[in-house]
């Protein structure tokens, strides 16, 4: 979509675009987009997300948060078995902490986090 839009990106993914000079490079913008939930290590890959990102990027986030503790038997993220870490907005907030970063909720399962240095 951001090509389409005229804009330079650069795609990474470990199984079908395993670009790894992606992470020799600094940039404003860094999205992960339905990623985040299927990270066995999740701490080292936001340490790399967010060592990539420019004082001031911003790392956009699209996942399904985990909101009610009653509906997680039923939760469609939980049954699915590539799914392995979950996220809720205090867990957001532990992140932005973690990474100096200043998080800002769009709608139901966006969360953009503003690198602060």
């Amino acid at each position: 979509m951001l090509r389409e839009l005229g804009r330079l990106t650069r795609v990474y993914d470990p199984f079908y675009a395993p670009d790894e000079t992606v992470w020799l490079r600094q940039y404003d913008f860094v999205t992960a987009s339905e990623v985040l939930e299927h990270l066995h290590r999740p701490a080292a890959e936001l340490d790399r997300l967010f060592g990539v990102l420019k004082p001031g990027g911003w790392l956009g986030v699209m996942t399904q948060p985990w909101r009610e503790p009653d509906a997680l038997p039923t939760w469609s993220y939980l049954r699915d078995p590539t799914h392995v870490c979950f996220y809720s907005r205090p867990v957001f907030e532990y992140i932005a902490a973690r990474w100096r970063a200043e998080p800002a909720y769009v709608g139901d399962d966006v969360v953009l986090l503003r690198r602060r240095d």
